[in-house]
């Protein structure tokens, strides 16, 4: 019950505060604070961004910071950051850009099942890398659902054809248009009606499958067969996984690589080494092989996974996949020609992005060069309020109105997109909660907490490298599993920084496989918001999240250690440690 768990916190809360007043340390109150705001994190007894403003007034009360530089800490270049990447959100979705997206690059792929799970899979990755992970799984999601109850349909149809007209050619039953087409058509026509919410063109299914489809019970009825069953579960997991996959590529792709940047940008101000482009050729490798090696674990663990039949040349499709083929098609038919404000919001993407690769590369000199008076001063948020600024300032459509004489005239025009509907995209949670983060990063600074653990942490210098690295990945995965990615990732920061320059390993060694591993909430529905929406749909059972989610957790892991110990060492130069990190000394604080 709730109040139980109210007086329990209480009580662990108050035997917590008592020991550190009598440590009456500015260090031991701090930590009194960390451990506060975790616990409400982690039991959500508090919603997250309400506990995300504890900081703002407990430090003060505490004399760790006075109340206005606590209050700065919660509005950083990060949220400038957001606000552009959301107004780039906010006209993709208003304009139907990313189903049009989606959809074209699953019709690239085919559709036999394996190639359109993939296919999907690298779409609605794609999506992610721009779009926030729980827009892009709640938007993929209704046209999986459609094309996996379209091949349901179409498989019950060809089996009552085939019933139906039992003493014809056998081989007729495999083949949907022979069963759509003529007189046959026509006789089956008065006795069927279309699934509802599908076009008559897509397939058609008998009123007594449909019956039993829309009245199926756990008896087995939602399903004609385990296959079906199975590959509503394979669509599913594909949706949720790849839409935290794909976030992994760009800084803006999901809030953790947010909070990552702007805590380690603050922290090491002299480095300038993590932006836009860098984190791309970092992760990008990474994130292509955990799509691929998920995929294959996922054909495989759900529908086998047969080589010689997903290579095969020139078999023909089967009635299942002509009725994939079919649907999407039509959908990808209904919106019409490319219209004018889905052409200027694509351009406007491409050059976001860029402008995004190209300020800084690394390689060759960047656009920032341009303002050599001034370094470090534009930054990847300067680009994003720049490209969202022109979504207020293009016009979109023109308004008319009829004057009294009957003629029409224009009076206004409406911009990509509004006030009103940027606010209802813009997560404004999230910008607080990353806001604590910081408050509670600079808290352990100015108290010396940082460098209390990070001298109490110094002895595990004795273990190897490739080891801290492996068990601050598995304890960040294991964690992220219970709560939120963000608030995983701000509660940790802190304390991997100090444990790093403890050790006198390069901070990127240990923050980047934690930061990525963070995103790892694979196996329960509650783990992150993707994983939640596609659980709603009623295909999955927990224990089928679980056992599939172990196995991209695992490939997960092992892609970010190989990683961490290949491509990645050279980028950074992580066997050094950095003149940009502080010098460590072997004074310990009180």
């Amino acid at each position: 019950p709730s109040h139980v768990r109210y007086a329990a916190l209480y009580r662990f809360t108050l035997l917590f505060h008592l020991t550190s007043c009598l440590c009456s340390v500015q260090e031991a109150e701090c930590a009194y604070t960390l451990f506060v705001v975790a616990i409400f994190w982690l039991t959500e007894a508090l919603p997250l961004s309400i506990t995300a403003l504890l900081p703002g007034l407990m430090f003060p009360m505490f004399g760790i910071m006075p109340s206005k530089e606590v209050a700065s800490a919660y509005f950083k270049d990060f949220h400038l950051l957001l606000i552009g990447v959301i107004c780039l959100a906010t006209s993709i979705e208003k304009w139907n850009l990313h189903k049009r997206i989606a959809l074209r690059m699953v019709m690239m792929v085919g559709v036999n099942p394996a190639w359109l799970s993939l296919g999907f899979m690298s779409s609605t990755a794609f999506l992610s890398m721009w779009l926030s992970n729980t827009s892009t799984a709640a938007m993929v999601m209704p046209i999986v659902e459609a094309v996996a109850q379209q091949v349901i349909s179409a498989e019950a149809e060809v089996e009552a054809t085939q019933m139906t007209y039992f003493s014809g050619s056998t081989n007729q039953a495999l083949e949907i248009d022979e069963s759509i087409n003529g007189q046959e058509a026509n006789e089956r026509k008065e006795k069927t009606k279309p699934v509802p919410g599908y076009s008559n063109d897509a397939g058609k299914i008998s009123s007594k499958m449909e019956l039993e489809k829309n009245s199926g019970t756990n008896s087995g009825n939602k399903y004609r067969t385990k296959k079906d069953h199975m590959m509503c579960k394979l669509m599913c997991l594909c949706i949720a996984y790849s839409s935290t996959i794909g976030g992994l590529t760009t800084i803006t792709g999901t809030s953790t690589n947010l909070i990552f940047a702007e805590h380690f940008n603050m922290r090491y101000p002299d480095c300038r080494c993590i932006n836009f482009g860098s984190w791309f050729i970092m992760s990008f490798p990474a994130a292509i092989i955990i799509l691929l090696l998920s995929w294959i674990w996922l054909q495989w663990f759900f529908l086998g996974f047969n080589f010689k039949e997903m290579f095969q040349c020139g078999k023909p499709p089967t009635a299942k996949q002509k009725a994939c083929a079919a649907f999407i098609k039509q959908e990808y038919q209904k919106l019409g020609p490319i219209r004018y404000q889905e052409i200027v919001t694509l351009v406007l993407f491409i050059v976001m992005a860029l402008l995004w690769f190209s300020r800084d590369p690394g390689f060759v000199s960047g656009w920032s060069a341009l303002f050599s008076e001034y370094p470090g001063f534009a930054t990847d948020s300067t680009v994003a309020l720049l490209i969202g600024l022109l979504f207020f300032l293009i016009p979109a459509k023109r308004l008319t109105k009829t004057t009294p004489t009957g003629e029409t005239v224009a009076f206004d025009y409406s911009p990509l997109i509004t006030w009103k509907e940027f606010q209802s995209f813009m997560p404004w949670d999230i910008a607080i909660l990353v806001g604590g983060g910081f408050a509670l990063a600079d808290g352990c600074e100015e108290s010396g907490l940082s460098k209390w653990i990070g001298n109490k942490l110094s002895p595990l210098g004795s273990l190897p490298v490739w080891l801290i690295i492996l068990i601050s990945s598995l304890l960040v995965t294991s964690l992220t599993e219970v709560a939120s990615n963000p608030a995983t990732i701000t509660l940790l920061l802190p304390i991997l920084s100090p444990l790093a320059e403890a050790i006198h390993v390069n901070p990127l060694y240990i923050l980047l496989p934690s930061t990525l591993c963070t995103s790892f909430a694979f196996l329960l529905p509650v783990a992150n918001p993707p994983n939640a929406i596609v659980f709603s749909y009623g295909h999955l059972k927990v224990m089928d999240m679980v056992k599939a989610g172990l196995g991209v957790n695992i490939v997960g892991v092992a892609v970010v250690m190989l990683g961490m110990f290949s491509w990645i060492v050279p980028m950074f130069d992580l066997h050094t440690y950095p003149s940009w990190a502080p010098p460590i000394s072997n004074e310990t604080t009180p």
